[in-house]
């Protein structure tokens, strides 16, 4: 009988390599266009996806820079950190309007959204797409399951093709690490 433990990490590393190496480098493209371009980044996820909404962003802005005191930073922010607004909202409008509501009064034509669903079919996160492609935003969606309705709404779609959240979450963490890692080691080339 095979050890529980290894047979989680053998699915997580299974699905980790399954996902497509192209989406990844468009993902990073599209990213590093954006820094060396001013333009503004948002992200968004919720339950264990606002978690690693939070950490991309904090990770984007911080650990993406090989040196802290010289040059600009990613323009980014993790629209899951305002409990005050996302409760107002919430409560006052519904919730499936959080994000698209701080998407408003800032998301510019050009700039990126960072979706994170691990259905892909969360109403929250297909509202504040919808707003974005409306608006000129390039959207990066990172999903799992069978993708949902968001995989075909993304212009990159970092697919992990799990049926199972917390792995899928999991994968969907090493590749933000993965991302900032190896943009910090373009950043430090240029």
């Amino acid at each position: 009988m095979s050890d529980p433990k290894n047979v989680y990490l053998d699915q997580v590393h299974q699905a980790a390599r399954s996902v497509d190496p192209a989406a990844v480098d468009a993902c990073m493209d599209c990213l590093e266009s954006a820094y060396r371009e001013g333009r503004g980044v948002y992200v968004i996820g919720n339950g264990g996806s606002a978690s690693n909404a939070t950490h991309f962003a904090q990770d984007l802005s911080k650990g993406a820079m090989p040196d802290l005191e010289k040059g600009r930073r990613f323009r980014v922010l993790s629209l899951t950190d305002n409990l005050a607004y996302l409760t107002a909202v919430g409560n006052d409008m519904g919730y499936d309007r959080v994000f698209e509501q701080q998407l408003r009064p800032f998301a510019q034509r050009g700039e990126l959204l960072v979706a994170i669903s691990g259905s892909g079919n969360s109403p929250s996160i297909l509202r504040a797409v919808a707003y974005a492609k409306e608006v000129g935003l390039t959207v990066i969606a990172f999903t799992g399951f069978d993708g949902g309705k968001l995989l075909p709404m993304a212009d990159i779609r970092v697919h992990v093709p799990l049926k199972d959240m917390c792995q899928a979450e999991a994968v969907h963490s090493i590749y933000f690490h993965m991302i900032v890692d190896l943009l910090r080691a373009r950043f430090a080339r240029a």
